[in-house]
């Protein structure tokens, strides 16, 4: 005996055209900002390279050529300025997981990718830093 025919649907981070998704992004975003567990960390603020990937549902509306039909990145980038000037944090997995759910209240968000980079921790590495992925339940 066999089971029902499953119809595997694609995974909501891939662009593909037949789930409807189209990515946004925002590429290399440095940002002063104060964080850090260190003394010399709580008393200047630091450089971080913040990178956002969106996967966004697109639905069955057209686009219109209309600003109201997107996600769009200028009212992103400016959530991310908001958490990286906000106050101190301690843990780039901290300020990941903040980014990432500013991103996430957008209903058409159907997951993010978050990396944040400190790039002045060590004089012979370029950066450090975490990336995550989190996915939107809603949608």
């Amino acid at each position: 005996m066999t089971g029902p025919t499953v119809k595997l649907v694609p995974t909501p981070s891939i662009a593909d055209a037949r789930a409807g998704i189209r990515h946004v992004f925002v590429r290399d975003l440095e940002l002063m900002s104060s964080i850090g567990v260190h003394d010399n960390e709580r008393k200047a603020a630091q450089r971080v390279r913040i990178n956002l990937d969106l996967a966004v549902f697109e639905g069955e509306k057209a686009l219109g050529d209309d600003l109201e039909n997107v996600v769009c990145y200028e009212q992103i980038t400016a959530a991310v300025r908001d958490v990286c000037s906000a106050r101190h944090i301690n843990l780039v997995e901290t300020m990941a997981e903040e980014i990432s759910s500013v991103c996430l209240k957008n209903p058409k968000v159907r997951s993010v990718l978050v990396r944040v980079e400190k790039l002045d921790v060590f004089a012979d590495v370029s950066s450090v830093g975490v990336e995550i992925e989190r996915f939107n339940p809603e949608v």
